[in-house]
């Protein structure tokens, strides 16, 4: 109740003089706790404190990180859940340590160095330069003051000094690369034949011992999830429709605060012909080019069909559509292309245009000129927009006034129907199934599955609508008897016997071919329709096979004399014995065209591992003393 009255009148000069009242209470009763804990010691790391205020800082900004994840859905419980308190703690750790060893071999960053990299991040440039406004409102949205960046960029540039330090002395030799470029490129061919467990499926027979059996030795399989059933009141802004009114005076006023929404910006709509010219074109290459390009630049200024022309000639990815560009607005093309196409009209054909890109002949089809859509074109527009949005807030205030005025113990459904409201009843789910009556996401799940049994959630706001979430029941995980899941055990059985068939006729067949069998004769005497893939690299999917764990680095170890594999391979579709066919190496020339991006590539990956290893050390080696519980 109180909170209600306060939200109907915050702006009355009571609730002014209430709040005043509750502020110096809370300075009278509970300033000594609070001054004292900002000299709280959290921890040490190597003889350097931690203190509560620094730690307070990390996991505020955790905290703060997860609610801007999880938005509407935002609980406290998500606390426990995601164990903020320890990784906060855990994240100062790490950098304490990454600060005294980069102190002890010298590393350090400079202010002037923070200076550059902020002033080089795109999101706070305009025009494609540091704009100090554009930055303080981007941290402005993402609640962050500059300090606190600022250290941030510290931590990363630090991280990124003492990577390099490490890594210094670890470079990636060629051969290191040509083995790194061939594993990833290599291709290979193969034949195959399947033993589908469907194919002996009629021909399974098993006794209702081996049931028991199959149950025991499997009964962890068929483990219940934790599961729970929950009552919920939603709230739908669309019942709120029909009370919501708009005025003239409101509509105006949102047109009003809104008008940048409704400049429309002058638009282009133009075709083109592309002529490609590479970065390093010699410039008997790029005379070639432009000589190409004025001839089909005097057949457009002829009169030939310039859709035509540009399917014919451009070399650019809107070839097919004839050189189409659609409509667009100042910013979205390179500058000599828009230069050139907004100073055009309707019917005109420029000249050669020069882009970084290559030569381009422009036609310009319509042009919208810039302008701002009156009152009048999108009143119902906005009257719909403030109808929706007065219903919205209708709707979650009808839900906060619900959990304001709840007693702390409530069945939900007893004070859903005391408040004429309708509470609904899920049956069971598990975290991994969606919630029944809703089609709910992992988020809003795991909201739910943070509530004790008889806790009702904070008003959650998903797709649109406001709920109120209880648990009514919570099972634990258990282990089922055989009694109620004996339908599904004998199916498994039946597939795993079934499966079992089919493994041992491929290793049958198998051990034959590896005994000198002939390929064409024994897929024959089995009735076996053999396959042959196409070209694949190493974590290809083969089609007609899938995913078989160990089959493409067993083919790529098999060659002409040894075309057999030791074993045979199991997928979702069954079990199957494969015959290399060929293998070819990488292409020599799109090696040494990729190999820089190859080379950061496997730079990043040993850095990467060295980086981990050294971080993992210093913790293992730090002296770290906790000295309160979290």
């Amino acid at each position: 109740m109180l909170l209600s009255l306060m939200r109907k009148h915050a702006k009355s000069y009571l609730i002014k003089v209430l709040i005043a009242i509750i502020a110096i209470v809370f300075v009278f009763y509970f300033g000594y706790s609070f001054r004292s804990e900002k000299g709280a010691k959290v921890a040490i790391v190597n003889g350097e404190l931690i203190s509560g205020v620094e730690y307070r800082k990390a996991y505020h900004d955790m905290v703060e990180a997860l609610q801007r994840q999880y938005g509407s859905l935002w609980s406290e419980n998500l606390i426990e859940v995601f164990d903020l308190k320890n990784r906060a703690l855990q994240q100062l750790i790490d950098e304490k340590l990454l600060s005294h060893e980069a102190q002890r071999i010298g590393l350090g960053v400079t202010e002037d160095e923070i200076q550059a990299e902020i002033m080089s991040y795109p999101a706070f440039q305009f025009q494609g330069r540091f704009d100090e406004r554009r930055y303080r409102a981007v941290l402005n949205q993402n609640r962050m003051d500059p300090e606190d960046f600022e250290n941030t960029v510290r931590q990363v540039l630090l991280k990124d000094k003492i990577s390099q330090f490490l890594t210094a002395f670890l470079p990636a030799t060629d051969q290191e690369l040509r083995e790194y470029y061939s594993f990833q490129n290599r291709e290979a061919k193969i034949q195959f034949v399947t033993f589908s467990p469907e194919t002996y499926t009629d021909a399974v027979a098993f006794e209702p011992s081996q049931v028991e059996t199959y149950f025991k030795e499997h009964r962890e399989d068929y483990r219940i999830p934790d599961q729970i059933r929950a009552r919920y009141v939603e709230i739908d802004p669309e019942e709120f429709l029909d009370q919501t009114e708009v005025s003239t005076e409101e509509i105006r006023a949102y047109y009003e605060d809104n008008l940048d929404r409704y400049r429309m910006k002058k638009e282009v709509k133009a075709r083109h012909i592309l002529f490609k010219v590479e970065e390093d074109a010699t410039d008997e290459e790029v005379k070639a080019v432009e000589k190409k390009a004025r001839e089909v630049l005097e057949k457009a200024r002829k009169g030939e069909d310039f859709e035509e022309l540009a399917r014919t000639y451009s070399e650019g990815p809107t070839r097919e559509k004839g050189g189409d560009l659609g409509f667009f607005s100042a910013g979205q093309m390179v500058a000599p292309f828009e230069e050139a196409a907004f100073q055009m009209k309707p019917g005109e054909i420029s000249d050669l245009v020069r882009t970084q890109f290559g030569f381009h002949i422009i036609k310009v089809e319509e042009v919208h000129e810039a302008r701002t859509k009156p009152l009048e074109e999108v009143r119902d527009e906005i009257e719909e927009i403030l109808r929706n949005l007065a219903a919205a807030d209708r709707a979650h205030e009808k839900a906060l006034t619900l959990m304001d005025q709840m007693p702390y113990d409530v069945n939900l459904e007893s004070y859903a129907q005391e408040h004429g409201v309708t509470c609904h009843q899920t049956e069971y789910f598990s975290r991994e199934e969606d919630i029944p009556m809703i089609v709910g996401n992992d988020k809003l799940r795991e909201v739910i599955f943070s509530l004790e049994p008889g806790a009702v959630s904070d008003v959650l706001e998903f797709k649109n609508r406001f709920y109120l979430f209880q648990v009514a029941d919570k099972k634990p995980s258990h282990l089922p008897d055989l009694e109620d899941v004996i339908e599904q055990v004998q199916k498994d059985l039946t597939l795993h016997l079934a499966r079992e068939k089919a493994r041992s006729e491929a290793e049958n067949l198998l051990k034959e071919l590896r005994n000198g069998g002939d390929w064409e004769e024994l897929v024959r005497k089995a009735e076996l329709t053999p396959r042959t893939s196409e070209f694949f690299k190493r974590g290809d999917p083969i089609k007609g096979i899938g995913q078989a764990p160990g089959l493409q680095e067993a083919v790529f170890a098999l060659q002409e004399d040894t075309p057999y594999p030791e074993k045979v391979f199991e997928s979702q579709s069954g079990y199957h014995v494969v015959r290399w066919e060929a293998t070819q190496g990488i292409d020599e020339e799109a090696f040494q065209e990729e190999k820089p991006e190859v080379r950061r590539g496997v730079r990043n990956v040993k850095h990467r591992i060295l980086f981990d290893a050294w971080m993992e050390n210093l913790r293992k080696n730090a002296e770290v003393e906790r000295l309160m519980p979290l």
